[in-house]
């Protein structure tokens, strides 16, 4: 990716560049790697205006046009596989093999998208289930909801992006979407992609903006579905404000993954240097809560610690790094302190813990108390702490005594056990003989209590931006 680059955003399905205010750096060396726009609320409120002339020609898109649409995008995905790669390492400093991974992703996501562009449907809904009914005959169909409001995070800049945008396509939705102002350009480049497209103008506007600026997308009633994905403190706050509109919450969590003492050690670990590790920890279903059974529990303990110390930390772009850096230096001082917090707190510090720039090295901290931060808030690090346990039931509590529930993973051979966490967890998921950071772009996936509302995972997702619209024939005798 060239140095210092300038890129356009996109307003009413054009490349706009009023400014270029917005400096996106290279999160691993600190250099500016590209300018973007970065758009006040006046842009913004064209940008509405826009979504909303464009919702008619777009209710009106046929489905094989939508799908062709995504079928481009899935095309000119592929055929930039490696440039999209290269930019997340850049702007996200991922590891260049999970930034291959997200942009594998991107494409699936797409693809399921246009699959399912040409399967909205409906049914035939009989009546005459009482007298009331006689001679009635119902049917319903899916329509799109509207202008869509979309916010993204900056953890998967491509994929998470992509959850919003290809079913608010495949749905017949325009959109704005704000990315996050950390990572743009994955977002910069899903604009591009679609002014190659027949869209209708205004279909899509994609605007880096400032919070205060971005408000009207949440508080404008032209706007039918707020999607927002973050963190709770945000994500409530602008549920508060989003008036009569739908409203899709993907927020935080601090995922726990239960190991019974029948697991295989060394299988459940492959999985927990990913779910744990991954992107450094930044990601709402990482491992945060490693909960062992008390018979395996020393052979596991010392064997997370060896598997943890071998993780390669450094520049994101070298392959064999495993832990890059974190997104922001005001983000590495806080996971610095919490894990600091936890062991003033009683917490024992059993590897890692050290810091170079932005790069935490991966962490393994045991028995930390629950009132401390890094054990019953969101670490969003490369952190996971590690407990006991003795009982099945007494795990599945602790997995509960949580205010986040997006996934849970429980390793087991013990399908009654698995079938009882899938009851009693208080989840939007549970995975058994997996981590709760594995996902599918097709599956639905969300949370509960304080995690969000909804669910995405594409199918799911254009849900949310249709609605059904009934139809009732009386026959004419």
């Amino acid at each position: 990716m060239p140095g210092d680059e300038s890129r356009p955003c996109y307003l009413a399905s054009e490349p706009f560049a009023p400014n270029e205010d917005l400096e996106v750096t290279d999160k691993y060396t600190g250099a500016v790697a590209a300018r973007v726009p970065l758009v006040d609320a006046a842009v913004v409120e064209r940008a509405i205006a826009a979504a909303g002339e464009a919702a008619a020609p777009m209710r009106r898109m046929k489905a094989y046009e939508r799908q062709a649409v995504l079928e481009h995008c899935i095309a000119r995905f592929r055929e930039r596989f490696e440039e999209l790669a290269a930019l997340l390492c850049v702007e996200a400093g991922k590891p260049i093999r999970d930034a291959r991974g997200e942009v594998a992703r991107l494409i699936d996501t797409f693809r399921i998208a246009a699959e399912a562009a040409v399967r909205l449907g409906g049914e035939v809904l009989p009546l005459d289930i009482s007298p009331r009914g006689a001679g009635h005959r119902g049917m319903w169909k899916q329509v799109p909801v509207g202008p869509c409001a979309l916010i993204s995070p900056f953890n998967f800049p491509l994929n998470l992006a992509a959850h919003k945008v290809a079913p608010a396509i495949a749905a017949g939705c325009p959109f704005v979407l704000k990315p996050a102002s950390l990572t743009p350009l994955g977002a910069m480049i899903i604009g591009e992609t679609l002014a190659e497209t027949d869209l209708p103008r205004g279909a899509f506007s994609i605007l880096p903006c400032r919070h205060g600026d971005a408000e009207r997308l949440v508080t404008d009633d032209r706007m039918k579905l707020l999607s927002f994905t973050g963190s709770p403190e945000v994500g409530w706050k602008l549920k508060a404000k989003a008036g009569m509109k739908h409203v899709v919450l993907e927020l935080g969590g601090n995922a726990a993954c239960i190991v019974d003492a029948d697991a295989d050690i060394e299988d459940c670990l492959d999985r927990v240097m990913f779910g744990a590790f991954y992107q450094s920890g930044q990601s709402c279903i990482s491992v945060q809560r490693l909960i062992v059974h008390e018979r395996i529990y020393e052979a596991f303990r010392n064997r997370l610690i060896e598997r943890t110390r071998a993780l390669v930390s450094g520049d994101p772009k070298d392959e064999d790094t495993f832990i890059g850096p974190i997104i922001a230096d005001a983000e590495a001082d806080r996971i610095e302190s919490w894990i600091r917090e936890a062991v003033e707190q009683g917490a024992r510090l059993l590897c890692g813990g050290n810091r170079s720039g932005r790069i935490i090295e991966a962490t393994v901290l045991e028995d930390v108390p629950d009132e401390a931060a890094a054990s019953c808030r969101e670490v969003f690090g490369p952190v996971v702490n590690l407990e006991r346990f003795s009982e099945f039931e007494g795990a599945l509590r602790r997995v509960n005594d949580s205010r986040y529930g997006i996934q849970a993973g429980v390793f087991t051979r013990d399908i009654h056990k698995a079938m009882q966490a899938w009851d009693e967890l208080e989840v939007g998921g549970v995975l058994i003989n997996e981590v709760p950071a594995w996902r599918i772009d097709h599956m639905p996936y969300g949370g509960v209590k304080e995690s969000g509302i909804g669910r995405e995972g594409v199918p799911w997702a254009i849900e949310h931006m249709t609605e059904p619209r009934m139809l009732v024939v009386r026959d004419r005798t």
